[in-house]
C-alpha cells in the first residue's frame, strides 16, 4: 500500500506540540478575557474578492483560490482582518462601539516554507472596532506585551512605525495609491533601494527621494530623539507631521502605562494594503521572523459597505510564539492534571477498573485504563515512560475491603487506600 507525505507547506502537532500550541491559545484566550474581548468565528473559506480587496499584492499572489461546485472564486483565508471588517459592515453593522472582537483559528497562505513559516499557521487576532483615539492603539500594544509576557517570552521587543508619515510624503508627490502601495510592500521586505528606483519612475521630486532616504535609516530605541529627528524632516508635510505626532502620543501612553522596550522605525512598512495608521511588529533575537503584528486600519469597513469606522488591531502568530518558546528553552507549564492510569491485576478485574476510572473521572480527575491486555509489571513499565503521574491498581484482595493500591510511579511508592479516598489522595499528592 502507498506510504501518504504530508502535503508540502503542512505539517503534523504531535500531542507534546499540540498541547503547548493550546496552552498558548489558552494564554490568548485569557488575554481577551481580561480586556474584555468577546471571541467570534468566521468561516475558513471567503470570496476571493473580499480577501483581495485590501490585502496586499504579496498576500493576493499567495492565496489559496479556487472555483467552488457553483463557479464562485472563493480562497481559504490567508488573515482575519477582511473577515471582520465584512461582520462588522453588515451584522454588526448596528452593534454598540467599541466593539472588542477576538478570533482564533488557521489560516493559509502559499508561501514558500521555511523555519517559522508554513503554508497552514495558527493565529490569535484581535480587533478593536470604534474607537480614533490613540489609547485604542495604546491598548493593542499593551494586550500584545501582556500575552508575550504571560506565555514567558523574554527579550521581546516591539517596532513601532506609523504609515501615516510614509503616505504622507508620497501622496504630497501627487504619486497613484497603487504606485505607494507596491513602494511600501518593498520597503516592508527592506528593499529599500528598490522602492526608491520605484518612487523615482513614477515622477517623485529630489527633495522627496533624500527625504526617504532619510527615514528608512532613522530607527532606535531612544523615543524622544528618533521621534524628534521624524518631526524635524517631516515639518514641510502636513499630513505627515500629524502622523509623527499621532505615534508620538501613542509610545507616550504606552511607555506610562508600563515598561515596554520599543523601537521607532521611521521607514517601517508593513505588506497589508490597508493600513492607515500605526504600525508595528514583535520580534525575538533568536528568530528573524515576527510573532505578532497589527496597526490602524480606518478604512476597510467603509470599504466593504458599512459607515466610515476607526479600527486597530493585532495578529499573534501562536505557532510562531511556539517556536520562540522552543528556541529560548522556556519551560511551558503543561495542564496541571495529573496523569492518572487504572490498570485491573486480571482480566476478570476489568469492568471494577472501569468502575473505578468512572468514580476518579466523576470528581474531575483525568483517568486513563490500560486496555491492552498488558500484565501489571508491563503496565508499570508503560505508565513509567509515559510520564504518567499514579498507578492505581485494582486487585480482588482489596476490593473485598472497597479499597485499591495506589503507585506514585515518582516516588516508587504504593499504598492501599479506600476507593472513596483515592480522590482527594490523587489532588494531594
Amino acid at each position: 500500500m502507498k506510504a501518504f507525505k504530508i502535503v508540502r507547506g503542512m505539517r503534523d502537532f504531535l500531542p507534546e506540540e499540540a498541547q503547548m500550541l493550546r496552552l498558548i491559545e489558552g494564554k490568548a484566550r485569557n488575554v481577551a478575557k481580561l480586556y474584555g474581548y468577546e471571541e467570534i468565528i468566521t468561516p475558513v473559506v471567503e470570496s476571493y474578492e473580499l480577501l483581495a480587496a485590501k490585502s496586499g499584492e504579496e498576500v493576493r499572489s499567495r492565496m489559496f483560490a479556487f472555483k467552488d461546485l457553483g463557479g464562485r472564486k472563493v480562497a481559504l483565508r490567508p488573515e482575519f482582518t477582511a473577515s471582520v471588517a465584512r461582520l462588522v459592515a453588515t451584522t454588526l453593522r448596528n452593534a454598540p462601539k467599541p466593539l472588542r472582537l477576538l478570533c482564533i483559528g488557521s489560516l493559509y497562505r502559499y508561501d514558500e516554507p521555511q523555519k517559522g513559516r508554513f503554508r497552514e499557521f495558527w493565529q490569535s487576532n484581535f480587533e478593536l472596532i470604534g474607537p480614533e483615539k490613540p489609547e485604542a492603539d495604546a491598548e493593542i500594544l499593551l494586550l500584545t506585551n501582556n500575552l508575550m509576557k504571560s506565555v514567558g517570552l523574554r527579550n521581546y521587543a516591539f517596532k513601532v512605525g506609523h504609515i501615516g508619515v510614509l503616505r504622507g510624503i508620497l501622496g504630497r508627490e501627487g504619486l497613484a495609491e497603487d504606485v505607494q502601495n507596491r513602494a511600501l510592500q518593498l520597503m516592508d521586505k527592506k528593499q529599500y533601494e528598490d522602492a526608491l528606483s520605484l518612487v523615482k519612475d513614477a515622477g517623485a521630486s529630489e527633495k522627496c527621494l533624500t527625504l526617504l532616504q532619510k527615514m528608512v535609516n532613522i530607527r532606535g530605541c531612544n523615543l524622544s530623539s528618533v521621534l524628534g529627528e521624524m518631526k524635524r524632516l517631516v515639518e514641510d508635510y502636513s499630513g505627515a507631521s500629524a502622523a509623527v505626532e499621532n505615534l508620538a502620543e501613542i509610545v507616550e501612553l504606552v511607555s506610562k502605562a508600563c515598561n515596554l522596550d520599543v523601537m521607532v522605525d521611521a521607514g517601517f512598512a508593513r505588506g497589508l494594503e490597508y493600513y492607515t495608521g500605526m504600525i508595528f511588529e514583535v520580534y525575538v533575537p533568536e528568530l528573524d521572523i515576527a510573532l505578532a503584528g497589527g496597526g490602524r486600519y480606518d478604512r476597510l469597513v467603509e470599504l466593504f459597505g458599512g459607515e466610515p469606522t476607526p479600527a486597530v488591531g493585532v495578529a499573534h502568530g501562536l505557532d510562531r510564539i511556539m517556536l520562540a518558546l522552543q528556541e529560548q528553552k522556556a519551560l511551558v507549564k503543561p495542564y496541571g492534571d495529573k496523569r492518572v492510569v487504572v490498570v485491573s491485576v486480571s482480566e476478570a478485574l476489568s469492568t471494577e477498573a472501569l468502575r473505578v476510572s468512572e468514580t476518579l473521572r466523576a470528581e474531575g480527575i483525568p483517568v486513563e485504563v490500560e486496555v491492552m491486555g498488558r500484565k501489571v509489571a508491563k503496565a508499570l513499565e508503560t505508565a513509567n515512560r509515559k510520564g504518567i503521574a499514579y498507578v492505581v491498581l485494582v486487585g480482588e484482595r482489596e476490593l473485598k475491603e472497597g479499597a485499591v493500591t495506589l503507585r506514585d510511579m515518582e516516588r516508587k511508592e504504593q499504598r492501599t487506600l479506600k476507593i472513596e479516598e483515592l480522590a482527594k489522595a490523587i489532588r494531594t499528592g
